[in-house]
């Protein structure tokens, strides 16, 4: 595949929620499934189900969901409960000087979760790294050689740029062209560039694993906006909280926040992740010695491999551009549906 030297903004007008349903449809499907016409287009939703306890529930059926649209209530007309579906993996990775002494635990753990994860012949993956600039290590690809080629890249940063369009080549937004682990932090724009840039592209099911200590120091766009980007993208955020022990407030996972260059005020990254994961419909993880970092990824494949895929057809029309809020419940008390909390209809 061909990559530009310099990855352009497109417009966030265009949205991947509503799909063809003949790209929907997986391998394994409730045999009650509704058959649609040609041309007729779904909501899609992938959601994974756990009890109390934390166990994954892989059980449920089309009868035991219940779903609304802005209040309104909808029918799911398509449902599987296995997806045989590409599904695509972004790995953003916090190279910055407060995460650097963490890198080569990120870098192990992130080789050791592709190769458990990627189907080489169905699934693709791209690698992202950002500290003062956002860089592309690795393009899309089903190669666990290229990908491991570019993990081990992680600490040189030796990939292409990824730029908004419009901008020069001198410097990204709020980077300061300095050196490497000198300062900056774009994490909102790497969400955003890699939602809005490679994932609005791909069909399928979707995931961006964010490793950060979720402190953003100089991105030109905002949280919101590397939000939206990933909702209009279709894609789910797992987020993790990797610090550096020497450098969080409070030890390993502390999520007390701090000041940033200047003395400047800056959100609990915890919240920062906690927020990116929830509206898009992922998971937060925190890794810690009683959770290592091998058990989060762990974690995160059980979730891949254990999606319900549904469909609907909203009852109501809207504003072509106004985002939808969707809940997503089961009839049985009890369990926690994960899954995305809007979209953005096109």
């Amino acid at each position: 595949m061909a990559f530009p030297n310099k990855i352009s903004r497109r417009s966030l007008l265009s949205a991947a929620s509503l799909i063809p349903v003949s790209r929907l449809l997986g391998s394994s499907q409730d045999p009650q499934d509704t058959t649609f016409k040609a041309g007729v287009k779904v909501v899609s939703l992938f959601a994974t189900v756990r009890d109390r306890k934390g166990q994954i529930v892989s059980d449920l059926t089309r009868d035991d969901f219940l779903l609304d649209e802005d209040g309104r209530t909808q029918t799911i007309a398509y449902f599987s409960r296995e997806t045989n579906l590409p599904l695509t993996i972004g790995l953003l990775v916090d190279t910055s000087g407060s995460t650097r002494r963490v890198l080569p635990d990120e870098r192990s753990a992130s080789d050791r979760f592709l190769r458990q994860v990627l189907r080489e012949t169905k699934d693709l993956a791209f690698i992202i790294h950002f500290d003062f600039e956002v860089e592309l290590l690795q393009e899309l690809t089903s190669s666990r050689v290229k990908l491991e080629k570019a993990l081990d890249m992680l600490e040189t940063g030796q990939g292409q740029r990824l730029q908004r369009r419009g901008q020069s080549p001198g410097g990204y937004p709020g980077g300061g062209g300095g050196r490497r682990g000198g300062g900056g932090t774009l994490m909102y724009d790497a969400v955003f560039l890699a939602a809005d840039e490679l994932m609005k592209k791909q069909t399928g099911r979707k995931a961006l694993i964010l490793l950060s200590d979720g402190v953003d120091n100089g991105s030109r766009l905002s949280l919101s906006s590397a939000v939206e980007s990933a909702q209009r993208a279709d894609t789910l955020v797992y987020s993790i909280l990797f610090e550096d022990p020497s450098t969080a407030s409070g030890g390993f996972g502390g999520g007390m926040g701090r000041r940033g260059m200047g003395g400047m005020n800056h959100p609990d990254g915890k919240k920062v992740l906690e927020q990116i994961s929830r509206e898009t419909g992922g998971r937060f993880f925190e890794v810690s010695r009683r959770q290592p970092i091998d058990t989060v990824f762990a974690s995160i494949e059980e979730d891949l491999r254990n999606q319900y895929s549904l469909g609907y057809t909203p009852t109501a029309a809207g504003p072509a551009d106004e985002y939808r809020r969707i809940h997503l419940t089961t009839r049985q008390k009890g369990l926690i549906v994960q899954t995305r909390e809007g979209y953005y209809p096109t």
